[in-house]
């Protein structure tokens, strides 16, 4: 018996002694109290979500068991302030998941999201919680409420409702067996395309199969080989790496086989294909979406969006296809006739050889390739261009400081204070591939921006790229397109660090999809500027300041084969929302279903097995279903915004005022389009974008 005891207090002391050295359990004691990554491990996060679905339940059901009247004070704000330990635990683990992730993270992903959906759909479908904030919303114009609380009542209910907590009866129970299953399978679906995508590997060691690949091309695969103790050069499916060698090589069969490695993607077969992932989300989106009312789940989201339907998304995406139709065919019958040129023979133009030949008629036409810009964009200096923007504009500054732990040696935080010196937020950088890192570049945070008890709580923002690595003998030196990408995902990072909201939920990027990618696109427009190049565009080994006549070929570049990506920007739009449009199950071939879907805007031959669908993270386990469109139409936005700073000057501090305070400062506190108009003085239209593409002149 006593043996017995002694067992019992041992394991209860051992449980208290790993629950104190649980990083999550404790105040941080970190600068501005950021994630201690340092002290952070895999076996602390499971015990912390635990505790954190736990001590939220009890503070929701502490909301529904009040039995005063419900008001915004007694309801709202608690339920709005809830989950704060768990809201900290899977901040920290999702944004790893994503960024620095392993097999051992991945099962715990899979372990944990079963409990985070339940745990989410008794939240949302508790039916004392759903009465008392329906109580506050139906009263929401007559209790003197501000409009940033009307508007966070309305949106909490929205949620609510979204959830399902409306259903009743058997509807509430099928509603969380297909929650649960949509959140297993997107995780499923993206670690798939991780996976899949680390495995491929190109190893070269013949000098003939390097043909066309520019010196530091392949002084970057021959490093990336050595990193993996390997002799030769490796080429894998990371941007950088795929990119570059379709760009590049003169090796055509080499060029196919890196490009049907890219774009097969989870759909040849084996543990990690994605076909019935595919057809199985489109499914249980669909049953939730009528299990809700709605005809197809494309009507349940876009009711939420700036777009408000189906039919107006199809119309941005016709009016588009038909304006640019020409100049897409245009763009492709140059290319042929370029290549046919360059090889003296008749050529069969494929997929695989799009790349090469483009750009190698965009240097003969405008003399601006990649390598002749790299020199004057290293990385160091265009980090000071970047942040120097926001300076310019916003008067904010970035001062970097070693003292903020970081997730990976690569990684820089920093602090950002506005024009008087006050700290503002966090920013950390990542800018390299990784094996643990998902493909693409995004903005994220660790912790939203908010007032509690009257004290700014301010935000910790992260932005994550896969730009060149330095190699042996260069340093990180970025092509166009990664720098433009740095400005987009700034721009992300700006709408988070400037926002200036009370609550949370509404605060930075937290805004209707179709409207998100306005303060990120608009950034991308003062690329093409010589007054804005001239700041920090410098040779790195003279110093010299990038050419005038180079920036001039960079501003007639602009718009090189702007018909052609329009489409194939459409072409990603018409697919989402044709996945997304289905009001049966679809049970044939996903690459049949893709083709039709996107036939209308190919331009090229569709090689046979490849197939987007099944590696299309952005809208099978992003948060992009039925909003890819979004980007188009964030086009429109930013180039009719853009107009203005151009009418004023690109540096304007009354026009970035405007901006700052009408959108970037505001968040979710009003809708989009009244901020807009506030910024603008008029809705948006087409014709800024098609001018600036040079489709109308």
């Amino acid at each position: 018996m006593k043996k017995k005891i002694l067992f019992v207090l041992f394991f209860a002391l051992t449980m208290n002694l790993i629950q104190a050295q649980n990083p999550f359990f404790s105040a941080y004691k970190t600068p501005y109290d950021t994630p201690p990554f340092d002290k952070i491990k895999n076996e602390h996060y499971e015990p912390a979500m635990d505790k954190g679905i736990k001590e939220h339940q009890a503070e929701i059901n502490k909301i529904a068991l009040i039995r005063a009247v419900p008001t915004f004070e007694n309801t709202i704000l608690p339920y709005e302030e809830s989950g704060k330990l768990l809201s900290r635990v899977t901040s920290v683990f999702f944004n790893l998941l994503s960024a620095e992730s392993g097999d051992e993270m991945m099962e715990i992903a899979q372990r944990v999201q079963p409990k985070l959906s339940q745990h989410s759909n008794e939240i949302t479908l508790n039916e004392g919680l759903f009465q008392k904030i329906k109580a506050v919303y139906d009263k929401r114009f007559e209790s003197n409420l501000n409009p940033e609380q009307i508007r966070l009542v309305e949106k909490i209910y929205q949620s609510f409702e979204n959830s399902g907590a409306t259903l009743v009866g058997q509807d509430r129970d099928k509603y969380k067996e297909l929650s649960l299953k949509l959140s297993q399978l997107t995780l499923t679906f993206g670690q798939n395309v991780l996976k899949e995508g680390n495995k491929f590997e190109m190893i070269l060691t013949d000098d003939t199969d390097l043909a066309g690949l520019p010196q530091m091309v392949k002084d970057a695969a021959a490093a990336k080989a050595k990193g993996k103790g390997k002799s030769g050069y490796m080429f894998d499916l990371s941007a950088p790496s795929y990119i570059a060698f379709m760009k590049y090589s003169s090796r055509r069969d080499l060029r196919e086989k890196l490009y049907m490695a890219y774009n097969t993607k989870c759909v040849v077969g084996g543990e990690f294909d994605n076909q019935d992932n595919v057809k199985e989300i489109a499914k249980t989106r669909m049953e939730i979406a009528k299990l809700l009312g709605y005809s197809d789940y494309a009507s349940y989201v876009l009711k939420n969006k700036m777009a408000k339907d189906k039919q107006h998304v199809y119309k941005l995406l016709d009016d588009l296809y038909n304006a640019y139709g020409q100049a897409a065919r245009e763009d492709v019958k140059l290319v042929e006739g370029f290549a046919v040129g360059m090889e003296q023979k008749s050529i069969d133009l494929q997929p695989w050889d799009w790349a090469y030949y483009s750009e190698k008629l965009k240097d003969a036409k405008y003399s601006v390739s990649d390598e002749i810009v790299r020199p004057y964009f290293e990385l160091e200096n265009v980090k000071k261009g970047v942040f120097g923007l926001a300076t310019d504009l916003y008067g904010i500054t970035f001062r970097k400081n070693t003292k903020i732990p970081v997730y990976h040696s690569e990684v820089e935080a920093f602090d950002v204070l506005d024009e008087n010196g006050n700290f503002l937020a966090v920013l950390y950088t990542d800018f390299h591939p990784r094996e643990g890192k998902r493909q693409g570049a995004w903005m994220t945070e660790y912790k939203g921006q908010y007032v509690e008890k009257g004290k700014d709580s301010r935000p910790h923002v992260s932005i994550v790229m896969n730009f060149t690595r330095p190699t042996a003998t260069e340093p990180a030196l970025l092509t166009f397109d990664e720098v433009e990408t740095f400005l987009h995902e700034f721009g992300h990072a700006l709408h988070g660090i400037l926002t200036k909201c009370t609550y949370e939920s509404l605060s930075g990027t937290n805004v209707l999809h179709d409207f998100v990618e306005l303060p990120s696109q608009i950034m991308e427009n003062w690329l093409t500027e010589k007054e804005y190049l001239d700041k920090f565009a410098v040779h790195y080994k003279t110093g010299e300041k990038i050419p005038a006549g180079l920036v001039q070929k960079l501003v007639d570049a602009a718009n090189y084969n702007a018909g052609y990506l329009c489409y194939r920007q459409l072409s990603f739009g018409y697919l989402d929302m044709a996945w997304h449009s289905l009001t049966q199950p679809y049970t044939g071939d996903v690459k049949e279903f893709e083709r039709t879907a996107m036939d209308k805007t190919a331009l090229l031959p569709v090689a046979p097995d490849v197939n987007m669908s099944t590696s299309f993270s952005h809208i099978f386990s992003g948060g992009y279903a039925a909003g890819y469109y979004g980007y188009k139409w964030a086009e429109v936005l930013d180039a009719d915004a853009f107009a203005l700073f151009k009418e004023t000057g690109i540096f304007n501090k009354e026009t970035a005022r405007s901006f700052r305070e009408n959108i970037l400062q505001r968040g979710n506190t009003e809708e989009p389009m009244s901020l807009y108009i506030k910024f603008r003085g008029q809705e948006p239209g087409v014709d800024a974008l098609l001018k600036r593409n040079g489709i109308k002149k």
